[in-house]
């Protein structure tokens, strides 16, 4: 069997230490964090993710709101929520309903409520590459002058993770699924980051040994969430890889309530 790179391990500890910093807040500074949570498209994957959001938020005491918009309606939402005092963070779930709109919508949330950090002033790291990054700290593997490969280059993990990484000195390689041929970068790199939503596109003929594999593709098939990488993968004794549940999944939750939590705090500036 591979090494699995659990992320719901390394989340557990992430969430101990962000329920202390909550009670805090609300004792010490009378300062109650709220997320919401403006969505326009449901589908098994949102519905999903929504759910874990707000039992997450239950068990460290933070208030998840939300707020179900059509297109519309959803700027006039989000214009109340940023000028809403008792709303510190604000999440726009994509996909968009009208995908065509995504920048214009992302970008009328306040830069220091868009704990998702898509909006053209970032404020916040975007939860799923920082949680990225925690997972490979967590376990240990190191990317200095590592061959790395970014497969997928979508506004929520590709583009976020290139640039953080471009940031700290690193030179990825970023790709698409498109790519002609995929199977040399893959065989190529060391470091494998893969979120393209295509079920089975990286299999295990295209995997050298001693790669490191995080999954953090999405699709929903037959009713269950999945990931990029083909079933054959976790076969191999001689790779790294994300679980096909519990990988990447539970830090980008932990992730994203490190970015509200410090949402939250910047009352304590005012």
């Amino acid at each position: 069997m591979a090494k699995l790179l659990a992320g719901g391990e390394l989340a557990d500890f992430v969430k101990e230490r962000q329920a202390r910093q909550v009670r805090n807040l609300r004792q010490e500074y009378k300062i109650f964090p709220r997320l919401a949570i403006v969505v326009t498209e449901p589908s098994p994957v949102i519905e999903t993710y929504m759910r874990l959001k707000k039992r997450y938020g239950e068990d460290i005491l933070i208030d998840v709101d939300v707020y179900r918009e059509t297109m519309e309606s959803v700027a006039e939402r989000i214009v109340a929520l940023n000028s809403d005092s008792s709303v510190h963070a604000i999440i726009v779930q994509l996909p968009l309903h009208d995908t065509s709109r995504t920048d214009e919508v992302v970008s009328l949330v306040a830069p220091k409520k868009d704990v998702d950090g898509l909006g053209s002033d970032e404020y916040f790291t975007p939860a799923t590459a920082l949680a990225i990054q925690w997972l490979l700290a967590g376990y240990n593997v190191d990317v200095d002058r590592k061959k790395l490969l970014i497969v997928g280059n979508g506004r929520l993990v590709g583009a976020p993770l290139a640039h953080l990484w471009q940031r700290s000195g690193l030179s990825p390689r970023v790709v698409d699924s498109s790519v002609k041929d995929l199977a040399t970068e893959v065989t190529k790199a060391e470091v494998i980051i893969t979120a393209t939503g295509t079920p089975g596109l990286i299999t295990s003929a295209m995997v050298q040994p001693k790669t490191v594999l995080v999954d953090a593709g999405t699709a929903s098939e037959d009713g269950k969430i999945v990931g990029d990488l083909a079933a054959d993968i976790y076969e191999r004794d001689d790779i790294k890889v994300t679980p096909a549940k519990g990988g990447v999944g539970p830090l980008t939750v932990a992730a994203l309530f490190d970015n509200v939590i410090q949402a939250a705090r910047l009352e304590i500036e005012k």
